[in-house]
């Protein structure tokens, strides 16, 4: 048996009865975390709630008052959950979020309208699909697509969109009635027992299908192809974008436009050629500062060697700078009796760190070194580098590599 709203996706309220009741878990993500929440699912005699199924998400919606967070299948059942108890024989007003709706239907359909149309004209056929929370794709068995044939596919989705050509499901009660009906039933396995849903687009295709359609092509508005990227085992991923996710997307271009046009201080027409603009300035500056940070670096090792006080402990703090940079000052300095430790980065955050001098002390306090800037070092002849977390303690090593040198005296 369909759901209700496998046989009308339409219906944005529907009314009904609690058939089950039943405490449960379920697992999901907040914050970027994983958490469990403690609830009930319950089980209606029919639902305008989808549950997740054939490449497309769950809905979103309320049994009366109570949030539904998920909707699973169990057999032929749709599984809600919620977190608070419904009691069985409850006559029950169910409301479904149409905005993420309409936004499955109308991925979900565009998916089987691009398919469809790339199979036909160029032999690609699919073998499976993503629907993503912003961009969707669809995998193609090919290891390519040239950019002329995105441009024609995605010419031919919108002239059928145009053409308002109807779309339907047909549920029939066994694979045998589908077959005397001539429909392709292609991967259904031979065991399947009970009706077969097919999804049909007049005079386009006729598909298998659980999910939720629109009833008409042209209530997907149109079809934007973004591109493709490499898929698996020499197929290609089509990424596409239908209908409000097409309006969307352009406002969204339209505000990132408007933007790049108060900070180029140039028309639209003209950020190509000032981003490659201020790209090579970029660049220019960058080489300019290496080449600074190298002198610097010289001029900071000659100081200290040119020092008639200095001691065995040379100590240097940059905001700036590289273990490029760090090196060129161990290098220059040359001289492995002389212990040197070096950091870069905000002190108040972290950054990186060199130790260098003779292999024995270094090999001693390296990781020493390491542990009170909560970082990570590994070292060999004589030097020993890595990631500091905690820079602020930059002042108490120096005052441990002080007293383990005032020792060794």
């Amino acid at each position: 048996m369909a759901l209700a709203c496998q046989r009308n996706s339409y219906l944005q309220e529907f009314t009904t009865k609690v058939k089950s009741c039943e405490p449960a878990e379920i697992k999901t993500v907040a914050n970027g975390k994983q958490q469990k929440l403690t609830g009930y699912d319950v089980i209606l005699e029919d639902t305008i709630l989808f549950p997740e199924g054939g490449g497309q998400p769950d809905d979103r919606g309320k049994i009366g008052n109570v949030d539904v967070l998920r909707i699973t299948r169990q057999g032929a059942e749709a599984v809600h959950f919620v977190l608070t108890p419904l009691d069985p024989g409850t006559e029950v007003c169910l409301k479904v979020d149409w905005t993420r709706r309409f936004d499955h239907m109308q991925q979900h359909s565009g998916q089987h309208l691009i398919s469809a149309v790339a199979e036909e004209k160029y032999g690609y056929k699919t073998g499976s699909w993503n629907l993503g929370e912003k961009t969707s794709f669809i995998e193609l068995d090919t290891p390519s697509i040239p950019q002329d044939r995105l441009v024609e596919l995605e010419e031919l989705v919108n002239e059928k969109i145009r053409d308002h050509i109807p779309m339907y499901p047909t549920l029939y009660d066994s694979k045998e009635v589908a077959e005397e009906q001539e429909v392709q039933l292609g991967d259904l396995p031979n065991d399947h027992v009970g009706p077969v849903r097919i999804v049909t687009i007049e005079g386009i295709e006729n598909n298998m299908c659980c999910g939720t359609h629109v009833s008409n092509l042209s209530h997907l508005q149109t079809v934007k192809l973004l591109g493709v990227e490499k898929g698996k085992q020499s197929k290609t991923n089509l990424m596409f974008l239908v209908g409000n996710r097409v309006l969307k997307y352009l406002g969204k271009c339209c505000e990132n436009e408007k933007h790049l046009t108060g900070l180029l201080k140039g028309s639209p027409d003209e950020h190509k050629e000032l981003v490659e603009k201020m790209q090579k300035s970029l660049k220019v500056a960058q080489k300019s500062c290496t080449t600074l940070l190298r002198d610097l670096a010289v001029l900071e090792a000659q100081c200290f060697k040119s020092n008639p006080e200095k001691d065995g402990l040379f100590t240097l703090h940059r905001k700036e700078g590289d273990f490029a940079f760090m090196s060129i000052i161990v290098n220059e300095i040359n001289d492995e009796k002389v212990l040197k430790f070096l950091t870069i980065g905000d002190e108040k955050t972290s950054g990186m760190f060199l130790l260098s001098g003779s292999e024995e002390v270094v090999s001693d306090v390296g990781p020493k070194v390491a542990e009170m800037l909560e970082g990570k070092g590994a070292g060999k002849n004589g030097r020993y580098q890595g990631k500091a977390n905690k820079l602020q303690n930059r002042p108490k090593v120096e005052a441990m590599l002080k007293d383990y040198l005032a020792t060794r005296k």
